[in-house]
């Protein structure tokens, strides 16, 4: 028998609560937020960047907002008073709410083939058809949380979590541009050919890095992404 009791009443839910942060100096022109998860930090920034934008007061001495898997560095300038940073910091990530994400930003579909070598185990492992894992990947519009790896390369979040599946066993020495993949809860795609232990599902020919573009990354943090199916 199920175990369903009401709600206490006045409590705040969930994705209301404050996410925990703690605040390290880094050199003497940055801050590191450190926190628990990527929700906490997607939450943690948005609450930062509109005091970032608007630029007022010790603000107007950071330069950028670097978000990671579990943290969110904060870039300020050599003359910045980093106490006085810390305090605005600190005073900005109290109004942060789980659940809380950068404003949507522009979308981005990525036309995939769903042949990836990685696709049938995917669907073992997630107990999906391999239909239902492309059906659940490009059923979700997927947030660029950051990038990291390698130019170009950005961890997308939010996706189905039934297809949260860890990394191959024996990573790749090898995997081709344009691979698309998941890991534990993110999906990426491979800007270049590199070594990897993603779960291939599908590939795109997609330029995700042009030096000559601006900016040159294709999927910057903020941006939602929509994979459309294409072939296998």
């Amino acid at each position: 028998m199920t175990d369903v009791r009401p709600p206490i009443e006045g409590a705040p839910s969930p994705a209301s609560l404050h996410p925990p942060v703690r605040l390290l100096p880094m050199g003497d022109a940055a801050i590191l937020v450190e926190t628990d998860d990527i929700d906490a930090v997607l939450a943690i920034d948005a609450a930062l960047a509109p005091f970032a934008e608007a630029g007022e007061g010790v603000w107007a001495e950071v330069d950028d907002l670097v978000p990671a898997a579990r943290t969110l560095l904060v870039v300020a300038r050599p003359t910045t008073d980093l106490a006085a940073l810390d305090r605005a910091v600190r005073a900005a990530a109290a109004g942060a709410r789980l659940g809380q994400a950068p404003g949507e930003g522009r979308v981005i579909e990525i036309q995939v083939r769903y042949d990836g070598p990685d696709l049938a185990d995917v669907a073992a492992l997630t107990g999906l058809s391999p239909e239902a894992v492309v059906a659940a990947h490009t059923a979700t519009r997927w947030r660029v949380g950051f990038g990291g790896f390698a130019p170009g390369f950005a961890y997308l979040v939010g996706g189905d979590p039934r297809l949260e599946v860890s990394r191959r066993p024996d990573p790749r020495t090898s995997v081709p541009a344009g691979s698309v993949g998941l890991a534990g809860k993110f999906s990426g795609i491979y800007p270049r050919a590199s070594p990897g232990g993603w779960q291939l599902i599908g590939t795109t020919d997609v330029v995700l890095w042009d030096a000559d573009r601006e900016p040159p990354a294709l999927l910057t943090p903020g941006s939602m992404v929509r994979f459309v199916e294409v072939g296998r």
